[in-house]
């Protein structure tokens, strides 16, 4: 069994303590938080343990789950890797790219297994979507929209909502960023609320995101064009639409004849069933599955640092435009 312990028992830890208890192979020893009136009422609401401090959390256990505000992933994340513990913390990884380098390089040299809580790479449309090939995107087009919630405004909308759809985009492109434009504004606060970007890479791959945290309603979706293939995923309500090119007429879906100058080509659509599951589930079993067995599939410390310094350098485009 795997010792585990989760520091933050706000509204998303609240989930994180609901999916680990469901796992076999991990052992919740307890609960940590600031608030000492929630510490005791999440303890009797789920008959955990709650520890007086970070450190002896820390001391109890064999990994831990970061689930606190983004300012505090640096410092916590970094207490726990230096007593050799394992770390998955809630994305971003950090709030700034210097932090989010130096523990993805950290817990490389010292050996330990970190994670971060892109969920969206777990949503179960994007696992659909997967077996349809999503590795030659040429361009990507992404919306994020959610009604304002005070609860996400410790950051710019570019680390609360945006960084979802850049750690997906850098998932399915495999090429450098080479260029970024892009603009925001504060409505809400000072910092951006609403934001658009659009990423060149040096394959020249375009992915246009655009996030809102103070629309009227909520919109999560994704749209890939590839060469033979458009692939729409509605993370929100499960979706994914395939529309393929093909050079043979299938027998199995109904399709569009094109009688092109080459020769026929017909345009077939899909929609794939979709398997429901819980998406912080599924990472927090993939953590337990690195630690226990090796296994390399899920959003490393490495990756999380990458949507950071894409997010920062969208940030500074921001700011850039606002002077």
């Amino acid at each position: 069994m795997i010792k585990l312990g989760i520091i933050g028992a706000g509204h998303l830890g609240r989930f994180h303590i609901e999916c680990a208890k469901r796992i076999e192979g991990y052992s919740l020893e307890g609960i940590y938080d600031i608030d000492d009136n929630r510490s005791q009422q999440i303890s009797s609401q789920y008959n955990v343990k709650t520890f007086q401090s970070i450190s002896e959390l820390i001391d109890a256990v064999d990994a831990v789950c970061i689930v606190t505000p983004t300012s505090t992933h640096y410092e916590i994340a970094l207490q726990a890797i230096n007593s050799g513990k394992h770390v998955f913390v809630e994305k971003p990884l950090t709030d700034h790219p210097e932090t989010s380098r130096k523990l993805a390089n950290l817990i490389i040299e010292k050996k330990l297994i970190g994670r971060v809580g892109h969920v969206e790479r777990y949503n179960p449309s994007f696992i659909a979507a997967r077996q349809f090939g999503l590795d030659k995107p040429v361009f990507i087009e992404a919306h994020r929209l959610a009604p304002f919630n005070p609860r996400g405004m410790d950051v710019p909308v570019v680390m609360d909502l945006m960084i979802h759809d850049i750690d997906l985009v850098l998932s399915m492109i495999d090429s450098e960023v080479d260029h970024i434009e892009a603009n925001g504004v504060g409505v809400a606060g000072k910092s951006a609320d609403i934001c658009n970007a659009r990423i060149t890479f040096r394959n020249n791959a375009v992915a246009n995101l655009t996030a809102s945290r103070i629309s009227l309603k909520q919109m999560r979706k994704l749209r890939l064009f590839q060469r033979d293939k458009y692939i729409a995923i509605d993370f929100l309500n499960h979706e994914v639409q395939v529309v393929k090119l093909l050079h043979e007429e299938p027998t199995d879906m109904m399709s569009m004849k094109l009688d092109l100058p080459d020769g026929p080509r017909w345009i077939a659509a899909d929609n794939p069933g979709i398997e429901k599951h819980n998406a912080i589930e599924e990472e927090l079993k993939e953590f337990y599955n690195a630690i226990a067995h090796n296994s390399t599939y899920g959003v490393t410390f490495e990756d999380g640092a990458k949507a950071v310094e894409v997010a920062h350098k969208i940030m500074e485009q921001i700011t850039q435009y606002e002077s």
